[in-house]
Order: structure tokens, then sequence, then C-alpha cells
């Protein structure tokens, strides 16, 4: 799993991959060059080499240690590099991948778990990325090549090195997955911790009306203190690496000395030799201590990419008609007629639809009337494919949604919601959805279209003037204009509001009505209501009740029907309850 992942982010970045191979082949060459200049050193001044000779070697080395500084410098540099857009670019994937997941896994995680996941499980892969893998390499490059100079010098002192490494890598692989587990659950509790605090700190205003504060703060500790917990045993259980390579260092000093000492002694070996036995086991410190910790690195990458992976195989939105049709149809231009035909509807033995059937006329308004959980806002996500029926079909146009690509499909209907989303982000952003390609004009002229000519004006920097995330400095009716504005520029053929003027004052709500006037114009709509006032100017009605249509006609022949649910609730005056 973790080769895979690597390979697919190192080949689309193969050429710095190359370069930094380069460099650390040669940061190698001459880590194994270095100690062997000062062998030769050792070993001519003892034998009366003239001094000229000794003089030369001494800035021969002297220019491969500043050389390899040099080499440290760029590999550092480069690694970095690699890390980064790697880990830059699984972030993207991951956040392009949970936009298009079905609006129902989204509600049963919450949003800190999700940046958890796409930012901090990432953030572990840093350094699995830069220099794991190609780290590793380098390193048994230089195992190998220190093998290979002792074999060359001694055939005995380079079988005994030999040995010493395959025992030194053994031990170490069988301990390398001891902390796996453990970071795992750790990366669970942490995503739980931050999704406890992304869903309080959205419902803010809930928690402090409520008198949630020591609530919120239990849980925080409770959390807090179940991360410490297994953090700690996923520590202790990663730290086995180290007490195992100081073992492995004082085996290494002990072959050193025991074999080393014992061939000096019998005039088998030169004393530059017995030092380059000690420099290359010094040496050997630097290749099994990054080992080591690139082995805990690997632990926690290897939690994270376990993460990484269970999210990567949720399966997103379908979408087969953009992929395998590419001159699939595509709706008509202007008002959109809709029909249902024997739609159900619902999540495991839990039916929210059952067989609606009804037709809506292009440029009609539907009033969608039902109490909470009748399944107005059921019917409405069908629309968008953010659910799928269970049975039926749905049309829009005249042609089934199934045949229609995602973007042609959403393009095409333009929602309001109660509740309006602003970003942190300028104006101009925030009508356009962040789409540069629209012209200042058309913007200026949404907003002119639906009466925030004149605040535009006010503004400092015009569209450009940047709004606050939560929707700060920009009034409720403000905020419901703006979502106007963005449906304006959208210039959909059928139009959902979800009882976009129900919180506001009468002279802001008469503001925001003479606006959805202006919109609704010339295009289908679908007015959930959650007050009877709303569906006033409908043109038909239709009531749902636990998912099934109770009625549906003309709203003028239903109000004057006093046998007509319609009719009964204007002269009852009931208010209905708001469906989330």
């Amino acid at each position: 799993m973790e080769r895979a992942i690597w390979g697919r982010f190192m080949h689309a970045q193969r050429r710095k991959v190359a370069v930094l191979a380069v460099v650390l082949v040669v940061g190698i060459g001459l880590q194994l060059y270095a100690p062997y200049l000062i062998k030769g050193y050792m070993d001519d001044a003892r034998t009366g080499t003239v001094l000229q000779v000794l003089i030369w070697m001494g800035v021969a080395y002297l220019a491969v240690t500043v050389t390899r500084l040099v080499a440290d410098v760029l590999e550092t540099y480069w690694s970095e590099q690699i890390g980064w857009t790697a880990t830059n670019t699984l972030r993207q994937e991951l956040l392009l991948h949970a936009l298009r997941l079905p609006v129902h896994w989204h509600k049963s995680h919450a949003p800190g778990e999700m940046i958890e996941r796409i930012d901090g499980d990432v953030t572990l892969l840093n350094n699995f990325f830069s220099k794991f893998a190609l780290q590793l390499i380098g390193q048994m490059l230089l195992v190998a090549g220190i093998v290979g100079v002792l074999l060359v010098e001694h055939v005995g002192v380079g079988l005994a090195f030999l040995a010493y490494v395959l025992v030194a890598f053994a031990v170490l692989h069988r301990v390398k997955n001891i902390g796996v587990a453990h970071w795992a659950v750790a990366r669970q509790v942490h995503a739980e911790l931050y999704g406890m605090l992304g869903e309080r700190l959205t419902g803010l205003e809930d928690v402090r009306g409520n008198g949630g504060e020591h609530e919120t703060l239990l849980r925080f500790h409770r959390l807090s203190q179940a991360l410490l917990q297994v953090e700690r045993r996923a520590y202790v259980a990663g730290r086995a690496l180290w007490p195992t390579t100081l073992l492995l260092f004082a085996l290494g000093y002990a072959l050193v000395f025991g074999l080393g000492g014992t061939l000096f002694a019998e005039g088998t070996i030169t004393f530059g030799t017995l030092y380059l036995m000690f420099s290359y086991i010094e040496i050997l410190r630097r290749p099994f201590d990054r080992i080591t910790e690139q082995l805990q690195d690997l632990q926690k990458a290897a939690a994270s990419i376990r993460r990484i992976q269970e999210l990567l195989t949720v399966e997103v939105e379908p979408d087969p008609v953009a992929a395998e049709r590419p001159n699939a149809p595509t709706l008509p231009v202007g008002a959109l007629a809709v029909e249902y035909r024997d739609v159900s509807f619902g999540y495991g033995a839990e039916h929210l639809l059952h067989n609606v059937t009804f037709t809506l006329a292009p440029g009609r308004k539907l009033g969608l009337l039902g109490r909470t959980g009748s399944g107005k806002s059921t019917l409405t996500h069908l629309l968008f494919r953010l659910y799928e029926p269970g049975a039926g079909t749905v049309e829009l146009g005249g042609i089934p949604l199934q045949e229609l690509a995602l973007s042609d499909l959403r393009g095409r209907i333009g929602l309001v919601n109660q509740d309006v989303r602003l970003f942190g982000a300028s104006l101009r952003d925030n009508v356009t959805m962040f789409d540069r390609s629209i012209p200042d004009e058309r913007v200026q002229d949404a907003l002119v279209s639906v009466g925030l000519g004149d605040w535009l004006l006010t503004l400092p920097a015009g569209l450009e003037t940047e709004l606050a995330g939560d929707g700060g400095g920009v009034s409720s009716g403000q905020a419901q204009l703006l979502a106007l504005a963005r449906v304006f520029l959208q210039d959909p053929g059928l139009v959902i509001l979800d009882e976009a003027s129900s919180r506001l004052d009468p002279a802001t709500e008469r503001q925001v009505e003479q606006a959805i006037a202006k919109l609704l114009a010339g295009r289908t709509a679908i007015l959930i209501a959650h007050r009877l006032q709303t569906v006033q100017e409908a043109d038909d009605i239709l009531v749902l009740e636990r998912g099934r249509i109770v009625e549906h006609g003309e709203r003028a022949a239903l109000q004057r029907d006093p046998h007509s649910r319609y009719a009964e609730l204007l002269r009852t005056g009931m208010e209905l309850e708001v469906a989330r």
C-alpha cells in the first residue's frame, strides 16, 4: 500500500527524483572516499612518504568534506521539494474526492474529522514522500559500499561486516511495525477530537445560549486524555527501535575492537585499515539512525495511509454519463418541466417517499407544503441527484435525470436556502462561487437585479470588497439577496426556494420578495413553504404527508374547494414547521 502511493507520486516528479538520486549517489561516494583518504594518509605517514604528498592528501580531504556538505544541503532541498509537492497534490486529490462524496456520507462525518484526514494525516506523510524510500535506498547503497570497500581491503573483515549488517537489518525489520496499530488508533482519536471541536465551534451560539460550555470542556478533556494515552502507547512502542539500535552499535564497536585489534596485532592489517574499520562503523551509525527515524515515520505514515485509503475507497457520486456518453442529451433553453413517476426513496427500512407522481409544466410555480419530516427537502434533493430514487423515474425538461451529465443537470437548477453560506472571500467570489470567467459587468447586473446596486456603490473596494466567512458585516436580508444574485448569474431553468424570506423583518422581506419575483419570471419554480403566505403566488399546490402526496392541484381551485386540505389550512391559519 505504502509503495503504491509512493510510486504514483514519485513518478509524477521523476525529474526531481532523478536529480535527488544523483545527489544521493555523489554524497554516498564522498562519504566512502573521505575515510579512505585518511586511511591512505595514515599508512603513508607511517612509511615516511614525502611531505608534499601528505599535504595534497589533506587538501583533497578538505575538498571532499566541503563537497559532501554541499551535497547534503542539495539533498535536503530537493527532498523537501519532492515531499511538499507530493503532499500538496495528495491534499488536492482528497479535497476533490471529499467534495464528490454523497451527501449522506458527509452527514455521518463531522467537518473537523474531514479536516484532520485531508490535512493532519497527509502532513505525517511529508517525510515518507521526501526522504523515506530514496533515503532508505541511499543508506542501503552506503552500507553496501562500506562492505565492498572492506572486502577489497581484507576479505575476513568484509565478511564480518557483511554478517553484522545482515543481522542488524533482520532485527530492524522484525521491530519496524511494532507501533503501526497504536498510531492508527491515535489518528482516529485525533479525528474525533477535531470533529468534536468543529461541531461545537460551528454551533457556538447554541452552545453558549443553552449552557453547553461545561459539557464541551468535559468532552474536550476526555478526548484529550484519550489522545494522550494512545499517543503515549504509540510513542513507547515506536521507541523500541532506539534501544535495539544502541545494542546493534555496541555489537559493531565490539566487532571493530575485537576483530580489528586482533588482526592489527597479528600484522594482518595496517593501522590505516583499523582506522577505516572504526570510521566505517561510525558512518554506519548515520544510516542506522536515519533508517530508525524513517521506520518510526513509516509507522505513522502507514497508519495515516490506511485512513487515507479508507477515504479514497468511499465511492463518489457516479456520473457515468459525462465519462461514457460525450454526446449525452442536454437540457433545453428556458423554463424546464419537472415530472416524477412512481418515485420511492428511503434508507434501508425507512421509507421517506412513497410512489410520488406529479408533473410541473414549464414556467409554473409549485407550492410544496408539508410538516417537518414529510419529505419536502428529500423530494428536491432527488432533482440534484444528491440521492438516487429507489424506484421510479424523475425527469427534467423531458429527459430522465440518469441520462444527463451532472454538470448540465446542476447547472440548470438554482437553489436558495433559508441559511445562506458566505465565504471568507471577495464579494465577487461569493456571488460567482469563485468563477473568474464571469465578467464584472454580469456580476454588477445581477446585484442590481436583486436590489443591491446602491449597496454595492457604498463598498470601499466594490466587487473586490472582502466579506467575512461567517457573514459578519452583512445583514440576513443582504445575505439572502446575494444568494438570489448567485442564481441570477446561473440563469437556471428551474429554481427551488426553501422559504428564503421567512426569517426577515417585514421591510427586508418585501425587498427579498421583489427580487424573487424578478428571478422567477419566465422560470419554473418549486417553493418549499413553511408558511402559507409563501405559496400565495404559486400556480399549483402539492401537499406531502409522511412521504405521500395527499393533495395536488391548481392553487385557485383548491382554495375554492372547502373540502381540500389547502383550504382547511387557510381556514385554520396553520403555520407549517420548518423541514430539514
